[in-house]
């Protein structure tokens, strides 16, 4: 009987059939030959024997007749052959169209990453590597429903992202791109779709890019903004901070500025792949999305000779005491995970309640693909609610923890 609702069919004793035992018990039945079926599934004699009387035990009848000379199947054995290859053929096709469909969205991040990487570094064409990472955003889609508010906050130009951008907005957004691309007019969709889950406005504000604008050009204009966020936001409303890859780090570096000049830090903090390690140590990217070369010129137009190694640039290395719970999410494959897992770790060090979450997902930054990737759109997510309310209210940082 198969309990209404229950996703496994109730068997006697405590043991479950596994495919492994389907796929031991087909290699023996087509082979009918141990020696054989036991190179065919890679594993020893012995343990194909055991998981066939595994399986024997769990259906309760022989399915085999074997002695020193051969192997003959039963009537059953033979009834569950037929039945066995039908299921494994099912489960093989499940696999191969679940793994053609996210080798599809894999290879069109690729697509999307490449032309930014290919015009990057020192020799590289930058009007073109901005238009390229523009090129990225454009390929989304503003949420519907979501409207745009050009604004000066502050002296800084910016957007207001919203469901309605006449009222004020409670969250600045810093936006990625090595502080040497993006704008807040190719955010507009990962805004809008942060604005959407939380219900609340984003303000994304084009702070100065280097090497045009070098260090502290960025972290000026968003303390800038941010202070003309506190000037509008009602005062019963907790204001919060966001950003992505480099811009998540700006977002640390600008907590780390607040609290030295004793500004109101903001209820929390959501940190999307951060990039918090401007010294850069020697890792090739797997992805090939930004190549090391890449990445280099980005910190080398950034800093224009500034101290790597300044909290304000590198906030790992800062004392965090004091900072607001944070939110952290990355990618299990991206290259810069483990700035993340740093930001995590030094948060638990200064007693910062503090969220990692881990995304089964290869590509940096992989949050801007909200609209085809579901990781993706999980974690959207994820930071729409960690943004509604104060993280102390939502419960949504807490002690230091990956899920």
């Amino acid at each position: 009987m198969v309990q209404e609702g229950a996703r496994i069919v109730p068997l006697p004793g405590s043991d479950a059939i596994e495919l492994r035992h389907l796929r031991s018990f087909v290699a023996v039945a087509e082979e009918l030959n141990f020696r054989r079926a036991a190179e065919r599934v890679f594993i020893t004699q012995p343990a194909l024997s055991r998981q066939i009387s595994a399986l024997e035990r769990m259906v309760g009848t022989k399915l085999l007749r074997r002695n020193t000379h051969r192997v003959e199947l039963t009537p059953a054995g033979e009834a569950m052959l037929v039945r066995a290859l039908s299921l494994l053929r099912e489960v093989d096709d499940a696999v191969r169209a679940v793994q053609s469909v996210g080798g599809e969205i894999t290879e069109r991040i690729v697509r999307l990453w490449q032309p930014v990487g290919r015009h990057g570094g020192a020799d590289g064409d930058l009007r073109q590597q901005r238009a390229a990472y523009e090129a990225l955003h454009a390929q989304i889609e503003v949420p519907a429903g979501i409207r745009i508010r050009p604004i000066t906050a502050g002296g800084v130009p910016a957007l207001i992202v919203a469901t309605d951008p006449d009222q004020p907005p409670r969250v600045l957004y810093l936006h990625g791109g090595g502080f040497v691309l993006g704008s807040a007019y190719g955010y507009r969709p990962l805004a809008g779709a942060l604005a959407e889950a939380s219900g609340a406005g984003v303000l994304v504000i084009d702070y100065r890019l280097a090497p045009e604008h070098p260090y502290p050009a960025a972290l000026d204009d968003a303390r800038s903004a941010y202070r003309w966020l506190l000037d509008q936001a009602p005062a019963d409303e907790p204001v919060l901070i966001a950003g992505d890859s480099t811009g998540g780090g700006l977002a640390l570096a600008l907590l780390l500025r607040l609290r030295a000049e004793g500004v109101r830090l903001p209820a929390g903090a959501a940190l999307l792949c951060p990039t918090v390690d401007f010294t850069l140590p020697d890792a090739e990217d797997p992805g090939r999305q930004l190549p090391l070369e890449v990445r280099r010129w980005f910190a080398e137009a950034y800093l224009a000779g500034h101290s790597a190694t300044d909290p304000l640039v590198s906030p790992v290395s800062g004392d965090w005491t004091g900072l607001p719970p944070l939110l952290i999410q990355a990618a299990t494959g991206d290259v810069l995970r483990p700035d993340a897992v740093a930001v995590r770790d030094r948060a638990g060090e200064h007693g910062v309640p503090a969220t990692l979450e881990l995304y089964p997902v290869d590509a940096h930054g992989f949050q801007l693909f909200w609209s085809f990737l579901p990781e993706a759109a999980e974690a959207v997510a994820a930071v729409g609610r960690f943004l509604a309310a104060p993280a102390g209210e939502t419960g949504a940082a807490g002690s230091p923890a990956d899920r």
